[in-house]
């Protein structure tokens, strides 16, 4: 059940037999959740945080007028609310933009790894730190980043994240957003969007066909977005 999570956390550091025993020895809940079915809801207080196992989540805020801003997308492997343990209420929403499969973790249980696990617990502490070089991207690629390099940044980044958890096919991944979600995201127009998804196709860098987003050129497609994978900390080494 917890595959992802483990080739998430591997990807940053070696993970003990011990540790792999311990994680998979927790008392894990699933659950399975509906397209458009909130997951998390904004203003709760979780007495666990959940393991997203298989589909896309965003994280989103909704304004006074009923607009909605997404402010992260969730993939298999992720902690969607892994901060829940210490904020307590929830100043923000996850919602399941695919059908979900989550396992949910009791605080309870993510505090005696806090008090006797010292190297999970760091492991834990940098997916958020991650989590928030995620959070600094896409705020310095809507401030600053023209649309075609948006959007080329954010299938980049998707890609590297989904490889890891083993969610990929050659260059290509799954995409179950429709263009008007993906245009939320990107914080544009359905318009924009469909005239950068055309750029990008006519400069023959991808293809997005159905629900299957294919790279045809990474090189070219790396620097278009100048992409720079680093604040993914995609390195083993001693955390």
């Amino acid at each position: 059940m917890i595959d992802s999570l483990l080739l998430n956390l591997q990807s940053h550091d070696v993970v003990t037999p011990h540790e792999v025993s311990l994680l998979r020895s927790l008392i894990w809940r699933d659950r399975r959740f509906k397209v458009d079915e909130e997951i998390v809801v904004e203003g709760s207080r979780p007495g666990y945080s959940t393991l997203l196992i298989d589909g896309f989540a965003a994280r989103y805020k909704f304004l006074a007028d009923g607009t909605r801003q997404i402010t992260a997308l969730h993939i298999a492997g992720d902690f969607v609310d892994l901060h829940a343990f210490l904020l307590k209420t929830m100043d923000h929403g996850i919602v399941a933009m695919s059908p979900c499969h989550v396992a949910f973790v009791e605080h309870s249980d993510l505090k005696t790894i806090s008090e006797t696990q010292p190297h999970l617990s760091r492991l834990f502490w940098l997916d958020t730190l991650v989590d928030g070089a995620i959070h600094r991207e896409w705020i310095v690629a809507m401030g600053r980043r023209s649309k075609k390099a948006h959007l080329a940044h954010l299938v980049c980044e998707l890609f590297m994240r989904l490889q890891v958890v083993g969610r990929t096919t050659g260059y290509s991944f799954h995409f179950p957003l429709t263009q008007v979600e993906l245009a939320d995201v990107l914080g544009i127009s359905l318009v924009h969007l469909n005239k950068t998804l055309q750029i990008l196709r006519k400069a023959e860098l991808l293809t997005w066909i159905g629900q299957m987003i294919t790279i045809l050129d990474w090189g070219r497609l790396q620097e278009l977005a100048q992409f720079d994978p680093t604040y993914l900390s995609q390195t083993v080494e001693p955390r």
